[in-house]
């Protein structure tokens, strides 16, 4: 099987890339920069003359896994090349072109500690900009042979963002050569998926992903909720395949939330499944209208008690979730559940990939919203990017209207390697 054709500027970034130490890939989703960088790399292993390590970096092992290993052994992408990509899940090296390639994740503590005590010969980083920039100026220091070299891609983040104002911007003092993309620049996209793409996003999103821009988040996180598209009556909810999870985030003076999450299959005119994640019903508890504080027993009492009633229509199986997932915060909750039988998980509280996450799932409306979780919509409006953190180059939200919020967050990140081979996201 034969890869599909690259494109002019995919074929004219690949060759330029080898003119600069540093080469970088930016711009909005789909604009096929992702495809153009790995062949850049397989490129740059064959050239390799043996005198540093061959490294991927991204966020996380998985993240890598998922990204940069699994297109490169898909034979619809490289053809016969696929072939030359061997790795074992889970396992921190791969096999690329017949050399050994480290899989790092930046968030990994004792693979940064490899990458600290040795020399480099290439490196390909995969989304850039959600590095530490502690983290990429150590990586730099390691491009220690006359031979090294380091591609990256990356969508656009904040105006200030640290990769642009220190690098982009400084792109010819730095040794680096920018390509920008965007999915005009991508031939094998039909009319009907770029008109698709384009309707999914909203705001800062549509700027990033779409139009390939560095803006800065403000305004409303969730600016493309719409209660008509996005909020289903409770007692219409479609038949449930399992409920994945209960998200519970904590809170002592500030709200406690606990929102069901469950997976519905969608079945169209021909007959195909087009499963979609649902927030099902929610539990909540402010002291301060209340006018009462629980204590951890009390709160673990409610919650069990809430978890075990009905929460589909009664036309509908009973089902319990999979899973209990807490906010990582919560110690002493999470023992006191442990006392009373309830074994959590501790929530994947990575914030920001969290939010897209949930953005894409609402952009590409394949996460709707029941009426019963009424702490969640009546936060939604009023949860907002932070200001202040947006001057710096951050993306963060402002630490207010989040309970319900980060409840859900939880559940769907936290899960995300059970439904991600089944529920299609935006971005």
């Amino acid at each position: 099987m034969s890869a599909p054709a690259l494109s002019p500027k995919q074929v004219w970034s690949i060759t330029a890339s080898t003119t600069r130490k540093l080469a970088l890939w930016v711009g909005a989703v789909s604009g096929g920069k992702t495809i153009a960088s790995l062949f850049a790399f397989l490129f740059a292993i064959r050239a390799a003359r043996g005198v540093g390590l061959i490294v991927i970096i991204g966020k996380t092992l998985q993240t890598i896994e998922r990204n940069i290993i699994e297109p490169l052994q898909d034979p619809n992408l490289f053809g016969a090349l696929a072939a030359q990509t061997v790795h074992t899940r889970g396992s921190s090296t791969a096999t690329i072109l017949g050399r050994e390639v480290h899989l790092v994740g930046a968030n990994d503590v004792r693979a940064e500690e490899k990458i600290r005590g040795g020399t480099i010969e290439i490196a390909y980083v995969d989304e850039a900009t959600l590095l530490p920039v502690g983290f990429w100026e150590m990586l730099l220091t390691r491009l220690r042979t006359p031979f090294s070299r380091l591609l990256a891609t990356t969508n656009p983040g904040s105006f200030n963002h640290w990769l642009r104002q220190q690098y982009i911007l400084m792109a010819e003092a730095k040794n680096l050569i920018v390509f920008h993309f965007t999915m005009d620049d991508n031939p094998s996209l039909t009319d009907e998926y770029v008109r698709d793409m384009k309707a999914s996003f909203t705001g800062i999103f549509y700027d990033r992903f779409i139009r390939g821009l560095w803006t800065n988040a403000e305004g409303a996180i969730f600016d493309m909720w719409d209660p008509k598209k996005h909020l289903v009556a409770w007692d219409q909810l479609p038949t449930m395949w399992k409920t994945l999870a209960v998200g519970i985030d904590y809170g002592t003076t500030n709200p406690t939330s606990a929102i069901l999450l469950g997976i519905a299959l969608h079945t169209d005119a021909y007959g195909r499944h087009h499963p979609k994640l649902y927030a099902i019903d929610e539990w909540r508890y402010e002291s301060k209208t209340e006018h009462q504080k629980l204590t951890d027993a009390q709160l673990s009492q409610e919650i069990r008690a809430w978890l075990g009633q009905p929460h589909l229509p009664p036309d509908q199986p009973r089902l319990s979730p999979d899973w209990v997932i807490l906010d990582p915060s919560a110690a002493s909750f999470r023992v006191q559940l442990q006392q009373d039988g309830l074994i959590s998980t501790q929530a994947d509280n990575d914030v920001l990939d969290g939010i897209r996450t949930v953005a894409s799932l609402l952009s590409s409306g394949n996460l709707l919203i029941s009426d019963r979780c009424t702490g969640w919509v009546k936060e939604v409006t009023e949860y907002v990017w932070d200001a202040k953190a947006a001057e710096k180059g951050e993306d963060k939200p402002v630490k207010a209207n989040d309970h319900s919020q980060d409840a859900l967050r939880y559940a769907i990140k936290t899960t995300e390697n059970i439904w991600r081979s089944h529920v299609k996201l935006a971005a």
